[in-house]
């Protein structure tokens, strides 16, 4: 005992001390008690913008609450399933989510190829104009998505956009891009694609940069060719930053929804009703219950695909 209040006394660290009681205690607690302070502001705005609702469509999809029953949200029946059944088995919900499974299947490959491609070109050369193309590209990506939709919707006009005026210079009768079941979805694609490379764009050649020249200057020194290169270095050497870019860009193209609002409202025929816009009716139709399950379906499809693209994308070790 008194070799152990000795060694306290000549440390300065008693029993309280020890304990957390002491001077130091106390700093740790304001320390934490300030950490606190600053993530309240967050927790609070997360819990009432995020949190509650939710849990609250969580809560509505297992019931068959509509728009009649906002007054009493807590008086409405529990269905169970019946919902997510009736989400599943409603031909405009299917038609919905096969637009959205062409829509993803072609415009995310179409879109991190391009990206890729222009990365490897800036990367390569360019040197002095690469700022430019940089901001170029990317200049789309911080346009309002509104404003980009209501300039396409004119440009592929069928009697006087720009697009068909140019095809008609050249003695070709364009088609009715935007109201032709078969046009429709392919003019939404390419328009999704032309906005939103760029940002993949400046992503890859971040990570194309990253590599070290070493590498390439050893295999132009053993022969290798540059397809040979381009799979057995570029490719290994930017597979995590592939796997960002095709995860935030399948999760976008899930929830494709401003295009088919602002530019077809679905049509024609419902060639490009997607299943973000079918939630959208299905909600403004006051069929909360039966939005708020479709949406869950929607989620469940971003989980899925996030799970392959991890499979598949991620570094070999």
């Amino acid at each position: 005992m008194t070799v152990s209040v000795e060694s306290d006394a000549a440390t300065g660290r008693g029993p309280a001390t020890r304990q957390g009681r002491g001077p130091a205690g106390t700093r740790r607690r304001r320390r934490g008690l300030a950490a606190w302070g600053f993530a309240l502001p967050f927790t609070v705005l997360f819990a009432v913008f995020m949190l509650v609702p939710v849990v609250s469509s969580l809560y509505m999809a297992f019931t068959d609450m509509r728009g009649a029953d906002l007054k009493t949200p807590f008086a409405v029946n529990f269905v169970g399933l019946d919902n997510f059944a009736a989400a599943l088995t409603d031909p405009k919900f299917l038609q919905a989510a096969g637009n959205t499974l062409y829509f993803v299947g072609v415009a995310m490959p179409l879109t991190l190829a391009i990206a890729l491609l222009l990365a490897t070109l800036l990367n390569s050369g360019l040197t002095w104009f690469r700022s430019v193309f940089r901001v170029g590209f990317y200049a789309p990506v911080v346009t309002s998505i509104v404003a980009v939709a209501v300039v396409w919707r004119f440009l592929l006009q069928p009697d006087f956009g720009l697009v068909n005026s140019a095809l008609g210079v050249l003695g070709i009768d364009g088609p009715r891009w935007l109201t032709d079941p078969a046009w429709a979805m392919p003019s939404l694609i390419v328009m999704a694609t032309w906005r939103n490379v760029g940002y993949s764009m400046v992503i890859l050649l971040a990570g194309l940069q990253g590599i070290p020249r070493d590498l390439y200057e050893a295999s132009s020194l053993d022969g290798a060719g540059a397809v040979r290169t381009f799979r057995s270095i570029t490719v290994p050497l930017l597979r995590p930053t592939l796997l960002f870019c095709a995860v935030i860009t399948g999760i976008g193209y899930l929830q494709f929804f401003e295009e088919p609002f602002v530019m077809t409202q679905g049509g024609p025929l419902g060639a490009t009703n997607s299943v973000a816009y079918e939630i959208f009716n299905q909600f403004g139709f006051g069929n909360y219950g039966l939005s708020a399950a479709m949406s869950y379906v929607l989620f469940v499809a971003i989980v899925i695909l996030s799970f392959l693209q991890f499979r598949l994308l991620r570094p070999k070790s």
